[in-house]
């Protein structure tokens, strides 16, 4: 969330940054300088009339002790208090109407952040690797998985629907690999703690990362079923003949109130419970920055993506994720930025994996995002760039809405500490990244080097035989 008083010193330039987002300023702020006008006149108001009453309590005592009346004063006194409740309650109103409104802004993009209305204005940063150079016609990573027996899509959708893959053997085997690999190179070599966050959350916790209100429709809710209920059978249906037609149903019999109870939310992103685990909380500047990284499964109901990458592995209802959270200084957070994105790459450049930096323009970063980088692989099969990556800086902005703070060495008063997060890697993306640019002309698929030993000394994935 954007501090309040930044907004009101600095409303042209707010209303600038929310242009280069592509949003009409006067639409999301919308009435922001006439309320802020409203809840200080308000204040001033009773600042004026809480130093009429002091001056007035002053008097009333002055009066008492000289034993003259005082039943005017008062009078006034009683007047002006009702007058300060009301003009605090408006002022209280008026502050809520405001954080209301800063809670739908996004973050305002860094000064560095290329300007521009979607990816293609985002500008490339770097480009690392080779691409692989193949004799054959390479294939996409589905139809690899397929033909090897260690993706299926089809048994799938017959578990979930679509959107799901079922991974079997060596593919299996691979996905666990990869994750191992992932979690021992950050905790190993880049220093960051493991975490096993829960895979559900509260809304408050969502709230503080950014993803509610705005992106509910993304998240997948759970709901509690009250357990006083029973069970009740129906009789059977029999024909003419004496024989049973249809077999009996259980209906379930449940109170008519209070069915459902409050749920949680699956989480769409380790990023969610990690960066809420110091949620109202205040730590001392010694302890920053602090690194975590955590392996979790995520859920996203692609809500907005109907028709996209129908294909494969790469928008899924359920994935798994390396996640690099970081709690930092804000005079550290860029730094932080830089190395939190070399650590997502040295995966990728480990694996051997051709891929590119971008950096997001203004109409291409998420809600929270002050800068993001983008870390895209090659993908032969498909003769295209994809994301594997997402590494941003959200500055103080999700520390804002989560109230997480840092007291400052020698110091008194506490500050809002930055926040980054990105993935290191996301799991799938970075399988099917193998598939592809591993893949052999007879169908096999070779694997990386520093995968071997998570592989149990396997180094070529072939075809494996299975029901």
């Amino acid at each position: 969330m954007i501090d309040l008083a930044f907004v009101r010193a600095n409303l042209p330039v707010v209303e600038e940054k929310l242009r280069s987002r592509g949003m009409d300023p006067a639409a999301a702020l919308g009435d922001f300088a006439a309320i802020d006008r409203e809840r200080r006149d308000a204040i001033t108001q009773v600042e004026t009339l809480k130093a009429r009453r002091n001056k007035l309590t002053e008097e009333i005592a002055r009066l008492r002790k000289a034993g003259e009346d005082a039943s005017a004063q008062t009078e006034e006194t009683r007047t002006l208090k009702s007058e300060v409740e009301s003009l605090e309650a408006r002022a209280t109103a008026a502050d809520e109407r405001l954080q209301a409104i800063l809670t739908t802004i996004p973050n305002l993009p860094q000064d560095s952040v290329p300007v521009g209305k979607d990816e293609h204005a985002n500008r490339e940063e770097k480009i690392w690797g080779e691409k692989p150079a193949f004799d054959f016609e390479p294939k996409p990573h589905w139809e690899i998985g397929e033909a090897l027996n260690i993706l299926d899509f089809n048994r799938a959708a017959k578990l979930s629907g679509s959107r799901f893959v079922v991974h079997f053997g060596a593919g299996a085997r691979l996905e666990r690999a990869l994750a191992n690999f992932m979690l021992d190179l950050h905790t190993r070599e880049h220093g960051y703690t493991e975490v096993l966050p829960p895979y559900m959350v509260n809304k408050e916790s969502l709230f503080g990362t950014g993803q509610l209100p705005k992106f509910e429709e993304d998240l997948y809710f759970t709901t509690s079923i009250n357990k006083n209920f029973s069970f009740e059978t129906t009789s059977p249906d029999i024909d003419s003949s004496g024989e049973i037609s249809s077999p009996p149903e259980s209906l379930l019999i449940v109170p008519q109130d209070d069915f459902y109870s409050s749920g949680l939310y699956l989480i769409p992103t380790a990023e969610v419970p990690v960066t809420n685990l110091f949620r109202d909380e205040t730590l001392d500047e010694a302890q920053l920055s602090i690194s975590f990284c955590a392996y979790t499964p995520c859920f996203r109901s692609e809500a907005g993506s109907y028709g996209k990458d129908v294909r494969g592995m790469i928008r899924q209802h359920q994935f798994q994720k390396v996640e690099l959270v970081k709690f930092t200084t804000p005079d550290k957070s860029d730094a932080e930025h830089e190395a939190l994105t070399r650590h997502a790459e040295t995966v990728l450049e480990k694996l051997g994996l051709p891929y590119r930096r971008m950096l997001l323009s203004t109409g291409d970063m998420g809600f929270a995002s002050s800068k993001t980088y983008d870390l895209e692989v090659w993908l032969p099969g498909q003769s295209l760039y994809r994301e594997i990556s997402s590494c941003s800086n959200f500055m103080d902005f999700q520390a804002r809405r989560a109230n997480i703070r840092f007291r400052p060495a020698g110091a008194k008063k506490s500050e809002y500490l930055h926040t980054l997060n990105g993935s290191g890697l996301a799991v799938g993306r970075t399988y099917l990244a193998i598939l592809e640019n591993y893949q052999q002309a007879d169908g096999s698929v070779r694997v990386p080097e520093a995968l071997v030993p998570y592989m149990n000394g396997q180094t070529v994935i072939t075809r494996q035989e299975r029901a």
